[in-house]
């Protein structure tokens, strides 16, 4: 035991003195621990002290990440687990950002204000899972990738099953479950293989990737496909998007909001760190473009293609949400450690597009009960501010000028020509066709909403009930960003 000593004490030391890169995911450690205590004291007398407790942790986290910026990127972290490089903390600010519009979104909301449960319990799991982010964006280690996956997971479970009242939620909310738990399952295997391939976990290290090389393709293809099973599943790509519809309509809409953009965040910033921790010539690189390639191409198809048919605006959602995954694995894929300016601004975009639409959602849905495209006749007139703004976000989410989301995939399929004109790799003039075709489609399904609300009158008199506007303005100014973006983008880009 005594012999052990020096090493204990020089773990130690390695852990303090990474703890001031850290500093974002300590925030909200201690955040986590007082809105706990928050919810069983404080709220009692205060209703909003989880609340600003909570706002509050996600403030000074993306502050501390904005201050980090301007020292050297800390390499090692926790043993090798973790690094915190420039793109990381623009990752751990958009998180931020996310998790801010989500937890105002909550506080408005009235399924959740008048609900037993209350929601100091939320916001409490919504710090727990703002950590995970946060590391899933950060981690440079199979396992670190696995613990960070794993806490967005099961916060994620909470939160679709928080306010299960009905049939539909609690379905939701097992299917959701059940689906992530057979994906962990295979991520871990494959991880297992690559563990014993390489005798390594770090996917930056060169044994890892010699390991990976000296391996047969085939055997190597599969342990990739095992692993990206748990990626898959928080990215919502083909074919492990089965859960996604059903899962976002039964949620309650601020959760389906936040579902469909802050772990997607994350996931995307995790796939380009393994991409570009890996040389181009390399076996695993090889493998895992090929399979991206295909894997953006047939999402994109699908998730446009199946959205045509739904009627159900969540589900719509959904569906635009699986197709919006494609272009940014088609970012990805064109994304280098120099320049990471296309991938970065399409996630920027699409954050303030997704959430601003999910906003405008619950707002509708929550002064009619309209759930249904259908359901939306003649709401221009009565709500004429949330279905302009409504109008303006679908218009950027389709990409048509001068919105930011015109400018985000402009810079994407730029960024992916650049890499066929450097590589004369055939797959990104397919991504390129496909992401065209399918701009076209989404036109189709986008624009039913506006149709409805402004050019047909409503098949019955729905009952409009009073709700304050706060959700509504933060919606406005999104829009805003949105559009400002698409017109000045060096706002964002410089």
């Amino acid at each position: 035991m005594t012999e052990l000593l020096p090493d204990i004490s020089e773990r130690l030391d390695h852990i303090v003195s990474g703890l001031p890169a850290l500093a974002p995911e300590l925030v909200l450690i201690a955040a986590f621990v007082v809105s706990i205590l928050t919810g069983l004291f404080v709220d009692r007398l205060w209703r909003h002290g989880s609340f600003s407790v909570t706002i509050t942790g996600i403030v000074i986290s993306a502050l501390a990440s904005g201050f980090l910026m301007g020292t050297p990127s800390a390499e090692g972290l926790l043993f090798g687990m973790v690094s915190t490089d420039m793109f990381g903390q623009y990752m751990r600010i958009l998180i931020s950002g996310v998790c801010l519009l989500f937890a105002l979104f909550v506080n408005t909301s009235p399924d959740f204000r008048t609900h037993s449960k209350k929601t100091a319990d939320l916001y409490s799991i919504l710090l727990a899972t703002h950590i995970g982010l946060n590391l899933m964006a950060l981690a440079t280690h199979w396992l670190m990738t696995f613990i960070a996956i794993e806490m967005v997971s099961i916060g994620s479970y909470l939160m679709v099953g928080y306010l299960a009242k009905d049939s539909r939620q609690t379905e939701a909310a097992m299917k959701y479950v059940l689906f992530g738990a057979v994906c962990s399952a295979v991520m871990l295997y494959g991880m297992s293989l690559l563990y014993g391939f390489t005798g390594n976990l770090d996917y930056t290290s060169a044994q890892h990737i010699e390991g990976l090389n000296a391996m047969p393709p085939l055997l190597v293809t599969i342990a990739l496909l095992f692993v990206f099973t748990g990626i898959g599943f928080k990215l919502t790509f083909v074919p492990f998007h089965f859960w996604t519809p059903d899962v976002y309509q039964g949620a309650p809409t601020p959760v389906t909001g936040f579902l469909s953009t802050a772990p997607k965040i994350a996931g995307i910033a995790l796939l380009a760190n393994i991409l570009c921790a890996w040389p181009a010539d390399s076996l695993p690189y090889r493998n895992l473009q090929l399979m991206l390639v295909a894997t953006a191409a047939v999402t994109m198809l699908w998730g446009n293609l199946a959205a045509l048919r739904q009627t159900d605006v969540k589900r719509m959602m959904a569906y635009s949400s699986i197709g919006h995954t494609g272009f940014l694995i088609m970012a990805v894929l064109a994304y280098s450690s120099q320049d990471y300016t296309a991938l970065l601004f399409y996630l920027v975009v699409y954050a303030l597009m997704n959430m601003g639409v999910f906003m405008i959602t619950g707002y509708i849905e929550s002064r009619t009960g309209a759930i249904d495209v259908k359901q939306y006749g003649g709401l221009g007139k009565t709500m004429p501010l949330a279905l302009v703004c409504f109008t303006l976000l679908m218009i950027s989410l389709t990409g048509i000028p001068p919105t930011s989301g015109f400018v985000a995939k402009l810079l994407v399929f730029t960024a992916v020509f650049h890499s066929w004109q450097a590589t004369g790799d055939i797959g990104m003039v397919l991504l390129l066709i496909v992401g065209a075709l399918t701009t076209v489609v989404s036109l189709f399904y986008y624009f039913k909403i506006p149709l409805h609300a402004f050019l047909k009158s409503a098949e019955s008199e729905s009952e409009v009930k009073p709700l304050r506007h706060s959700i509504l303005w933060v919606a406005v100014l999104l829009t805003v960003a949105v559009w400002l973006l698409g017109v000045f983008p060096d706002l964002l880009v410089g």
